[in-house]
């Protein structure tokens, strides 16, 4: 994945008052060719994006400069009925360039628009104030955006690296579906920075993560970071079950621990293919080719479809075995 690639996908770049004048709003904003403009509210970027033909697509093509207005670290939101996993998620800006065709964060936003917080002094005195409050905790920043998107054109994941490397509590899970790990090499980590990969079938990624690192790019990108000392983790999610499946994924767990030392993963997750009612008829529409939300589904408690039971549980023990 080249960084260059996506700035030059950026066609439009709005600057919230609130940032006009700090320093990285006028450097990130030399670094990518599209016109920028001045707006006075939100308002005006969100109406520019919903009056496109396809919001989705418009709003990964159009950055907003801003501030987070709320608080940074946020517990994970969960989902009725069933058991959370604590996450804490450092809210740093939202949206993704990649165009997943499960992505949730199709209909999570409203309008969904590329932003980038500025106010990072206020992001590293809530930090601080977290760190000195708090037993050990997992914090991240992929839960609204993709973490290493912003690397190489922010200064973003060199001041997290390094402001975690100071502490000893909490561990930042930087989670990704992209190679972009340039900015990581020779920082003071302390291994205090988890870096995680979204890992999927070769089949899965061709079909439905469009303009992603392929597996083999992020394999060889965790083995590099492995080879700079930084603990990993690996997020097989959302698993697909489909004709093959099983072959697949043991094709992918076969190569991982090929390159990666098992002593040094900190967690490997897994989770099936789950959306909430109203992502069905964006997938339908936005990638008509994708059969993922043909397959055997119930309603969960909370809603969601989901494999039946069994279905899930098959691909579970097969993946873990």
């Amino acid at each position: 994945m080249n960084i260059k690639n996506f700035l030059d996908q950026i066609q439009h770049v709005f600057i919230d008052p609130a940032v006009r004048d700090d320093p990285q709003t006028q450097t990130i904003a030399s670094r990518i060719s599209a016109p920028v403009q001045k707006v006075c509210t939100p308002e005006e970027v969100f109406d520019f994006i919903n009056h496109a033909d396809d919001p989705i697509a418009a709003g990964k093509k159009a950055l907003f400069l801003t501030e987070n207005k709320g608080r940074f670290l946020r517990g994970c939101p969960g989902t009725r009925h069933y058991e959370c996993c604590r996450y804490m998620i450092l809210h740093v800006g939202t949206y993704c360039f990649m165009d997943c065709a499960y992505c949730i964060l199709q209909t999570f936003f409203h309008p969904p628009v590329l932003q980038y917080f500025i106010n990072h002094t206020e992001m590293t005195a809530e930090l601080d104030r977290f760190f000195k409050s708090t037993s050990l905790r997992r914090v991240g920043t992929g839960e609204y955006t993709d973490s290493l998107i912003w690397a190489g054109w922010t200064p973003l994941i060199e001041k997290l690296v390094t402001h975690f490397g100071r502490q000893q509590r909490t561990a930042l899970e930087l989670k990704t579906k992209t190679d972009n790990i340039g900015d990581l090499e020779n920082l003071a980590h302390n291994r205090k920075t988890i870096l995680a990969w979204s890992l999927n079938s070769e089949k899965v990624i061709a079909a439905n993560e469009i303009g992603t690192a392929s597996l083999q790019a992020r394999l060889e990108a965790a083995s590099q970071c492995q080879a700079w000392g930084y603990p990993l983790a690996f997020h097989f999610d959302p698993i697909i079950v489909e004709d093959g499946a099983e072959n697949g994924y043991a094709e992918v767990v076969q190569r991982l621990f090929e390159r990666i030392d098992p002593g040094n993963i900190a967690w490997i997750s897994l989770g099936t293919f789950r959306c909430v009612p109203p992502l069905k008829p964006v997938i339908q529409r936005r990638f008509p080719e994708s059969d993922i939300v043909y397959g055997e589904f119930i309603h969960g408690l909370d809603g969601k479809m989901r494999y039946f039971k069994p279905l899930r549980t098959k691909i579970y023990r097969s993946i873990i075995k």
